[in-house]
């Protein structure tokens, strides 16, 4: 079993009532993205405290699969022409793995 891997954080706050608009481009998105070379996960998160706020959490085989995802026609059309203008915020983290086994840290 592999345990490497890219992982993407992104985490969105909605303009006032543009919420649900976002989601449904987010759901479109999603389902592309999953058909996408490399892709493990791609799931929409909508936060049940404040509703405009949105996180997306992506998977990848490798940073290679995540950066030919941004290069898609999907994302441009769905996130980048689509989503962002809809937002008050976004921020995005890319994450990797820091080991494969049990303990990686020295003992403080």
């Amino acid at each position: 079993m592999s345990y490497g891997s890219y992982v993407v954080v992104a985490r969105y706050r909605t303009l006032p009532g543009k919420q649900d608009e976002v989601l449904a481009l987010l759901d479109e998105m999603a389902a592309a993205s999953r058909r996408e070379p490399g892709n493990r996960q791609y799931r929409v998160h909508q936060g049940t405290e404040d509703p405009r706020t949105v996180v997306l959490y992506e998977e990848y085989d490798a940073e290679e699969d995540f950066t030919a995802h941004c290069a898609s026609a999907h994302f441009r059309r769905h996130v980048l022409e689509g989503v962002v203008p809809l937002l008050e915020s976004r921020d995005v983290v890319r994450l990797a793995p820091r080991g494969t086994g049990a303990a990686t840290e020295a003992p403080a």
